[in-house]
């Protein structure tokens, strides 16, 4: 049973992780440099000149150390398992920032580090069966590549996982769970340091290190976070909701390619929520803002649901659900939806 724990905890592990990235990404951005660790130019993206990767070795950086420092001794047996598996997929993130990995060996990558959180405890509890096994497999590689695909404009991946990040610590405060406001907590610091550099214009870009990292983490800290004053037929959607708009993005993107006969995994497009609304609106940042908005809206209504009836849940989540399928209609079927550019 996890102890109540003083929020001011939560705030210098938060504080503690953001200064270490803002020290921490320019030192990683020079790195990248002298390495040739580059995103450059693409018909499909956005960028007009070589930007440094490796950002999201300084996210890395920031969060362990935030951790090792000031995290409370007695719960590290209890992250060993969210440790290596994170550490292993941002290991797979930077071999194919610097060299270039095939689809394959990632998915195989993020399916063994879901193994190893199934292994070490760390798993969905609803069946009482192998099907939770399946489950947490499933969550666990869907988010990690949800963030990543949605790393696709300044500041949007960091910031959404910065929002993220910032209603779990905000949870885990409420029902006294100290090791998943840690870790959200210094999750939250990380990002918001390395905000500083990937608003746009972005300095650098936290590339496959950092997406892969940050989606892990947050499925494993959806996966920890525990209601025990509510009836887990209301508070299984709670870290579903925190982290709907990366699934949003996802679905969005899966259903526009396979509906024009494109592989979803092997197919990059401009075809994402950031790219059709920055095409709506006319500017990048307002897109990024807008993403924003809807995290933070989505993440009241995971709050609320802490304490809702069954019945209040079940109205909150098919009101939720209905406004995603007229999004998806509205940005993909509509006459006049904002068309997608693909490149295989």
């Amino acid at each position: 049973m996890e102890q109540p724990h003083p929020m001011s905890s939560y705030l210098l592990m938060a504080a503690s992780a953001l200064i270490l990235a803002v020290g921490g990404t320019p030192v990683a951005r020079q790195a990248a440099l002298k390495l040739g660790v580059l995103d450059r130019p693409a018909a499909r993206k956005l960028h007009a000149k070589p930007v440094p990767l490796l950002g999201g070795a300084a996210i890395y950086a920031a969060f362990i150390l935030a951790l090792l420092f000031l995290g409370d001794r007695f719960y590290v047996h209890e992250v060993v398992g969210i440790f290596v598996g994170a550490s292993l997929v941002s290991l797979v993130g930077m071999v194919d920032d610097s060299r270039g990995l095939g689809s394959t060996v990632k998915l195989a990558g993020q399916i063994l580090a879901a193994g190893i959180l199934v292994y070490s405890g760390v798993q969905v509890r609803l069946f009482g069966n192998w099907a939770d096994v399946a489950l947490t497999v499933l969550w666990v590689v869907g988010i990690t590549n949800a963030l990543n695909l949605l790393d696709n404009m300044d500041g949007l991946s960091g910031g959404i996982a910065l929002i993220a990040a910032v209603y779990f610590t905000l949870l885990a405060a409420l029902s006294d769970q100290y090791l998943v406001g840690a870790l959200a907590a210094a999750l939250a610091g990380a990002c918001a340091g390395f905000l500083v550099y990937n608003w746009n214009p972005a300095h650098i870009f936290m590339g496959d290190t950092g997406s892969l990292f940050i989606g892990f983490l947050l499925a494993a800290v959806g996966i920890k976070l525990r209601f025990p004053a509510n009836s887990a037929s209301v508070t299984w959607a709670i870290p579903v909701m925190v982290l709907a708009l990366p699934i949003f993005d996802t679905t969005l993107v899966f259903i526009s390619r396979l509906r024009r006969g494109k592989n979803p995994l092997t197919t990059a497009g401009k075809d994402h929520i950031s790219h059709r609304l920055a095409r709506l609106t006319g500017s990048r940042r307002e897109a990024v803002l807008l993403c924003y908005l809807m995290a933070g809206a989505v993440g009241l209504a995971a709050v609320f649901l802490t304490q809702a009836t069954w019945l209040e849940a079940l109205a909150i989540d098919l009101v939720i659900l209905a406004v995603a399928v007229y999004g998806i209609w509205w940005l993909e079927f509509r006459p006049g939806a904002p068309t997608s550019d693909y490149r295989s």
